[in-house]
């Protein structure tokens, strides 16, 4: 397997919608499924495998600060994985591990206006191109937080 190319520094999760999102040492996830006990784990596999796990760069959110002056608490984010010492975008098609956990990047996930209304003003500017990365998971397993994050 390739060096480590960065961790895991935080994991959230949130069990009920509309509730704050909590932060936690470990995940179980599921393939096409999820995180157990998320808000957003299906019984039933996703036919959008986009929906599965979701990533943001804690360099991202202190350039957030340092840029534009906006202060986002992780958990804020509302994505799943903070990851250290990574760049997410190269990753959208390509496999990658989270702990012992094959992960697929799908796609960019750019900030919308849901979350800026939910947050601060700005914050699809300063995050634009810079707001995460939606993966599907491709075997159960759990990412706890240390976990090296490996493209493969």
């Amino acid at each position: 397997m390739a060096e480590p190319a960065g961790t895991v520094e935080l994991l959230v999760t949130g069990p009920k919608k509309g509730e704050p999102l909590a932060y936690v040492p470990s995940v179980r996830v599921r393939a096409a499924h999820g995180i157990e006990g998320d808000r957003y784990f299906c019984s039933e596999p996703y036919a959008d495998a986009t929906r599965d796990l979701t990533l943001i760069e804690a360099e991202a959110l202190e350039a957030l600060q340092r840029e534009h002056g906006i202060v986002l608490e992780a958990r804020e984010a509302r994505r799943n994985v903070v990851t250290r010492g990574i760049s997410l975008n190269p990753l959208v098609g390509r496999r990658f591990v989270l702990g012992d956990v094959q992960c697929i990047g799908m796609k960019l996930c750019e900030p919308c206006a849901y979350l800026e209304s939910m947050t601060h003003p700005g914050l699809m500017r300063g995050l634009a191109h810079r707001g995460g990365l939606r993966a599907a998971i491709v075997n159960d397993g759990t990412i706890a937080v240390g976990d090296d994050v490996v493209p493969l």
